[in-house]
């Protein structure tokens, strides 16, 4: 049976299978009512198209910034994302840098765990960019 925590002021349920082992960093499953919000992907650059960072951390960081300031147009926030979908170029990087990753991810997102999905891929459409970000959000 699913887990039946419901988070406060959101219309939203992790779905975590009884027996399964609890994720680090994410969820399994989430179950939301609301309105569907889908954000493209985002890259590390700020709202003047210049990357203040070139590192996977801080391009990272600030693709979860943007994420946040279109989220909140819909009167969302980060409480409401569902989903998360990263695309990196290097796995590896990717991999190496968790705890700091984890650490800004929090500092940025709280401790709000969607479902999420990492595919490495063969490169990004600015070669500067490390990482891209994609989310959906159910806001109510």
């Amino acid at each position: 049976m699913a887990d039946e925590q419901v988070e406060r002021n959101t219309e939203r349920r992790i779905l975590q299978p009884q027996g399964w082992p609890r994720p680090s960093g994410y969820s399994p499953g989430v179950v939301a009512a609301g309105r569907l919000v889908s954000i493209s992907g985002q890259i590390g650059w700020d709202e003047h198209g210049h990357f203040p960072a070139l590192d996977f951390v801080g391009q990272a960081s600030q693709a979860l910034r943007n994420i946040l300031a279109i989220l909140a147009e819909a009167g969302g926030g980060p409480e409401h994302i569902v989903r998360l979908t990263w695309y990196v170029v290097d796995k590896r990087e990717y991999l190496t840098c968790g705890r700091e990753l984890g650490r800004a991810y929090r500092e940025i997102m709280g401790a709000h765990y969607p479902a999420m999905t990492a595919v490495q891929v063969a490169a990004l459409i600015d070669d500067r960019a490390r990482v891209e970000i994609e989310a959906t959000a159910v806001v109510p």
